[in-house]
C-alpha cells in the first residue's frame, strides 16, 4: 500500500505511460493486464516526476491495486500531467469510460486527478422504477409538497438498490478532461448489488433499461460493489467540497441513492437532516428541470428539453447514465448562456424536493403511516 506522495519514477511512469512491468509475486491484476482492456496513455513531464520521487525506493513496482488503493497521496497534477481545454471547433471525440470492479480504483485516480481543473459534476442515475406512488390520503400529485415527495422517494430509496451512475466534469465553458490524449472523457459506473431476479423494481424499467443496453448480468459478475464506489467516492474530491458544483436534472432519486451509499444508512426519517446531508455532502446544486421552470418555453423530459434547445446527443444512448450526464451539462450550460446569463442560476440551487409549497425548513418531521405500492 501507498504510504506517501513519494513514489519512483519508474514506478509512476508505469502507471502513466504503462510500460511493461516486471512480475511481481502479488493477488490482484497487474498493470500490463489492466491497461491491455482500459488503454490510457498520459502525458508526464519527467522532471517534474524525479522532482517528487527523490530518495524513494527505485525498485518499487506497483500494480493497479497497490498504486491505488485508497491514496489521497499520489497527486498526478503535481506530478506534471496536462490537461488540455479543448475549444469546440475543435473538439476531441468523447469517450465513455465504462467503470467496473477491476478499474475502479484506476477510474478514481484519475477522477481525483482532473476534479481541480473540471469543478462542476453533471450527474445522472439509473434505477429500478419508482415502486411506490403515492401516499394514502394525499391530494392529487400535481399539489404534492415537497415533505410528501421525500416521503415517497425515501420509500423507493431504501429499499431498492442503485444500477448505474454517470459522471461528467466540465469547467465552466464545458471542457472535458482527456489527459493528454486523443480523446475526451466521461465515466459510466456499472453496480453489481441490483439482483434482478430477487431485488424489488418495475418490469417496464428494466425492460426499457435492458432495451438500452445495460446488461444486467454482467453487472453481477464483474460490476462495482456500492460500499467500495462509496469509500472511494468520499477521498475522491467529488463531496464535502466546497470547491464543486453538481448539475442534475429532476435529482432527488439521484442523490437520494448516493446519499444511501455515502451514509450506508437508509435515508432519514426527517426531510431536514435530508437537507443537512445534502448541503454536506454536495454543496451547491443546480437541478435544470427544477431551472427551466423559469426559462419560457421549456418543459418536460431531459430529451424533449435538448430538443427544444436545438441539442444533440453526442455519445452514447438516452437511459444510459454516462449519456444522460453529458446532455445534461449541454442543457444545463444552454440555459444558463440564454437564460440567465445577466444574474446567472446562483439563486436558483439547491432545489432537489419540489412542491407548491417550496418551505422545507418548516416541514413536520413525521413520515405518513400508509403508503400505495405499485408494480
Amino acid at each position: 500500500m501507498i504510504t506517501g506522495r513519494k513514489q519512483s519514477t519508474t514506478a509512476l511512469r508505469t502507471l502513466l505511460h504503462f510500460e511493461s512491468p516486471k512480475p511481481v509475486p502479488r493477488k490482484g491484476p497487474t498493470l500490463s493486464a489492466y491497461t491491455t482492456r482500459y488503454p490510457l496513455s498520459l502525458s508526464i513531464n519527467s522532471k517534474s516526476v524525479c522532482s517528487t520521487t527523490t530518495g524513494t525506493n527505485s525498485k518499487t513496482l506497483l500494480t493497479v491495486a497497490a498504486a491505488i488503493e485508497y491514496t489521497t497521496s499520489l497527486s498526478l497534477s503535481s506530478a506534471g500531467l496536462r490537461f488540455t481545454a479543448m475549444p469546440s471547433a475543435t473538439a476531441k471525440p468523447i469517450v465513455i469510460r465504462e467503470v467496473w470492479t477491476e478499474n475502479l480504483e484506476f477510474e478514481f485516480l484519475l477522477i481525483r486527478s482532473a476534479i481541480t481543473h473540471f469543478p462542476f459534476i453533471s450527474m445522472d442515475t439509473e434505477f429500478p422504477g419508482v415502486i411506490i406512488h403515492s401516499i394514502a390520503g394525499e391530494r392529487p400529485p400535481k399539489h404534492r409538497t415537497s415533505l410528501n415527495h421525500y416521503f415517497l422517494l425515501k420509500a423507493n430509496v431504501d429499499i431498492m438498490k442503485l444500477i448505474q451512475l454517470g459522471l461528467t466534469l466540465t469547467d465552466s465553458d464545458g471542457n472535458l478532461p482527456d489527459f493528454g490524449t486523443a480523446s475526451r472523457y466521461i465515466w459510466q459506473f456499472n453496480f453489481k448489488d441490483f439482483d434482478v431476479s430477487s431485488d424489488p423494481h418495475v418490469h417496464s424499467s428494466v425492460d426499457l433499461l435492458r432495451r438500452q443496453g445495460i446488461d444486467f448480468e454482467k453487472n453481477r459478475e464483474i460490476g462495482v460493489e456500492a460500499m467500495r464506489f462509496g469509500e472511494l467516492l468520499m477521498s475522491s474530491g467529488l463531496v464535502c467540497s466546497d470547491s464543486v458544483s453538481w448539475v442534475t436534472f429532476h435529482s432527488g432519486y439521484d442523490f437520494g441513492y448516493l446519499l444511501k451509499i455515502l451514509t450506508r444508512q437508509r435515508l432519514p426519517a426527517q426531510l431536514r437532516d435530508f437537507m443537512v446531508l445534502m448541503r454536506v455532502f454536495f454543496g451547491r446544486v443546480y437541478d435544470v428541470k427544477y431551472l427551466i421552470r423559469f426559462c419560457n418555453s421549456l418543459y418536460g423530459g431531459l430529451d424533449q428539453v435538448a430538443s427544444a434547445l436545438g441539442m444533440d446527443r453526442v455519445v452514447g444512448k438516452s437511459h444510459q447514465a454516462g449519456s444522460d450526464s453529458l446532455l445534461t451539462w449541454g442543457v444545463f450550460q444552454r440555459i444558463r448562456d440564454v437564460f440567465f446569463n445577466k444574474l446567472g442560476p446562483e439563486k436558483h440551487s439547491g432545489q432537489v424536493l419540489r412542491g407548491p409549497d417550496h418551505c422545507l425548513s418548516n416541514a413536520p418531521d413525521h413520515l405518513p403511516k400508509q403508503m400505495h405500492v405499485t408494480t
